[in-house]
């Protein structure tokens, strides 16, 4: 089996093919949209890529050609001499993970479905939509306390009305408020764009009967987990979301430290910070624990649990 490595880039990609014993039988460069075409004319080889935007798609269009994958982190290739004595260019980069992918099989991060990668764009551009919004109100706000100006209190979703209600709003402040109030309609239709992903996925219904989990905790949870069988425990999934406690501990001395975190960085920011009506203790913040789990322990006995996961 050949050994296809493609370093990737925006317009152009660069191809390095070589044969099982290192003999280097292609170098290209070919643009990105006609990679496709590439690999269905390519005979059965191991496509090595580096993580990138396009790396997923690209990843799709090999599998569906028939070839193995494998998407190496951006930050392993590193190591493997991708950049080395401050020497980096396309070609070098596509000839390193060739010869590497024929000396040893490289690892590979989790490729996505195509469902969990679009259900992560749809809750990141509602992310995107509250932290413009976010930036909106912070800055009205300032001009509100320059102006020696009090609003009542509410909501982020009345802000817009409560401002438009002071006479005489200068133009370029007007203009942020109409935008502001375009912007909270949009953050409404996000939000039950959200919903009602949840609400028709049967493992997200599942997840919302654990107190505290709420469409859009359950939506991200799903996405970020896409295939529960690659993981070997609920353990594991705790520690994937970066919802495993973190440990600082030398010789005979133990810490626990709280949870890493360390996960996809809004799947462990929503899971670690339900909205369930007490934050008292400690444990509170485990609440998908117990889904993790259940949700684990079904799938391992009973395979067709989770199969459109």
């Amino acid at each position: 089996m050949d050994h296809c490595a493609i370093d990737l880039g925006g317009k152009k990609s660069q191809v390095c093919l070589r044969s099982p014993d290192g003999r280097v039988l292609l170098e290209a460069r070919y643009d990105t949209l006609s990679l496709p075409d590439f690999l269905r004319q390519l005979p059965h080889s191991r496509v090595i890529l580096e993580t990138a935007a396009e790396a997923f798609r690209i990843a799709d269009a090999a599998k569906t050609a028939g070839h193995e994958v494998r998407v190496v982190p951006a930050t392993l290739v590193r190591t493997l001499g991708v950049g080395a004595r401050k020497t980096k260019t396309d070609r070098r980069d596509a000839q390193m993970l060739s010869e590497v992918s024929c000396r040893i099989d490289l690892p590979s991060v989790h490729i996505p479905s195509a469902r969990s990668r679009e259900w992560k764009t749809i809750c990141g551009m509602h992310d995107a939509l509250i932290s413009s919004r976010t930036k909106l109100i912070n800055n009205l706000r300032g001009w509100l306390r320059g102006q020696g100006l009090r609003l009542s209190s509410g909501s982020a979703e009345t802000l817009a009305g409560r401002i438009a209600e002071i006479e005489s709003l200068p133009e370029y402040v007007a203009s942020q408020v109409a935008m502001l109030a375009l912007l909270t309609e949009k953050i409404r239709t996000s939000e039950q764009r959200i919903e009602d992903l949840a609400k028709s996925d049967e493992l997200c219904k599942r997840l919302m009967t654990v107190p505290g989990i709420g469409p859009s905790t359950a939506a991200r949870f799903v996405a970020a987990i896409d295939d529960i069988r690659r993981f070997e425990s609920a353990h594991k999934v705790e520690a994937y979301l970066g919802l495993a406690p973190g440990e600082s501990s030398s010789s005979e001395r133990q810490q626990r430290l709280s949870i890493t975190k360390a996960g996809p960085s809004k799947s462990a920011e929503a899971s670690a910070s339900p909205r369930s009506p007490s934050h008292e203790s400690w444990r509170e913040s485990f609440t998908l624990f117990g889904a993790t789990e259940r949700l684990t322990s079904c799938a391992r006995s009973r395979g067709a649990l989770l199969q459109d996961i």
